[in-house]
């Protein structure tokens, strides 16, 4: 049985202009000790599917309007406030893209981490300060005895979001959601925090949802890619697979847009794309890449296309061009 079940998932949010579709009819599973990622550009709804599974949409803006999301068999759509607190406590872990907004500038780094593991764990102030200073270590936080008496401001960005990851870690959850870790820091860090990711994964048997723009980071941690566009599944399946031999149009224009290392290839092509407003108000129905697809035709445009098998490992795209088991277009 899968650790974490997405079945028919559809998120809306209330905006001035009424109720928008902000994620429709998604569908997947975590295993446990598996990690996925969820790829796409920004607005295209991995954030908000995040938000959803953990029970934290904005209050009164988001809501979950149909679909099932089921943790180690237990329907969370449904469960109370209470419930889900519980389970955000012991089981599930979030790593805020932002650590500054998610850290209290006015207390250390050891009392944010103290208090958490005294409120869950019963454990005694000592206690709660020297497993927060082993949280510390375990996350390659250099001399983490003296760090946890510290303020987050005089830690730099990669350390700050380390900690974001242990105070993840620190309820030793089943599974962490990862939204965009590795963002705010430059790319000297960066490796050093994905390492710390895949330790965790490796080592503690944790799954993980990392989200993320950037495909390289995707490859690296997922096992599994789930690649969105504008609320929609492109492509899913094996992180080699999507990536090496790609089979929705949108998927090969990501591709195609990574800079080769060479410089005596010098890149000649040209961007154009729909007006905003188009790309925006284009997709109620049909195919959500219709305006910006090379390959689009008639039937792009009638209903949103199903995930057709494409290759190996589960390997699915939802394109028109392979209904009929077609090869991915020339």
């Amino acid at each position: 049985m899968s650790l974490l079940s997405v079945k028919n998932l559809r998120i809306e949010l209330s905006t001035r202009a009424g109720v928008a579709p902000v994620i429709d009819d998604l569908s997947f599973d975590l295993a446990a000790g598996e990690a996925i990622s969820f790829v796409g550009e920004s607005g295209c709804g991995k954030s908000m599917t995040a938000l959803g599974l953990m029970g934290l949409l904005p209050e009164g803006i988001g809501r979950i309007a149909g679909g099932s999301i089921t943790f180690d068999g237990e329907e969370l759509t449904t469960a109370s406030e209470a419930r889900l607190r519980a389970i955000r406590g012991n089981d599930i872990s979030m790593i805020f893209q932002e650590p500054m907004t998610s850290l209290n500038p006015v207390y250390t780094v050891g009392e944010q981490i103290a208090e958490v593991l005294r409120e869950h764990q019963r454990l005694s102030r000592r206690a709660a300060w020297n497993m927060a200073a082993e949280l510390l270590d375990a996350v390659r936080i250099p001399n983490a005895a003296r760090r946890v008496g510290v303020y987050p401001f005089q830690m730099s960005g990669g350390q700050r979001q380390r900690i974001m990851m242990a105070r993840a870690y620190m309820v030793k959850p089943r599974m962490i959601v990862a939204d965009e870790p590795v963002s705010m820091v430059d790319a000297s860090l960066r490796a050093s925090i994905l390492d710390v990711m895949m330790k965790l994964r490796d080592e503690a048997g944790i799954s993980f949802l990392y989200i993320t723009h950037d495909l390289s980071t995707a490859y690296q941690i997922g096992d599994r890619i789930l690649l969105f566009y504008q609320g929609t599944l492109a492509a899913e399946g094996n992180a080699v697979d999507v990536l090496s031999n790609p089979k929705h149009p949108y998927v090969q224009l990501l591709i195609d847009s990574v800079p080769k290392p060479d410089p005596t290839q010098r890149w000649e092509g040209e961007v154009t794309l729909p007006a905003e407003e188009e790309l925006r108000t284009a997709a109620s129905t049909g195919c959500r890449f219709v305006p910006r697809c090379p390959h689009a035709t008639p039937a792009c445009s009638v209903a949103l296309p199903p995930l057709y098998p494409v290759g190996p490992n589960g390997h699915r795209a939802s394109c028109v061009l392979h209904a009929e088991g077609a090869l991915t277009p020339a």
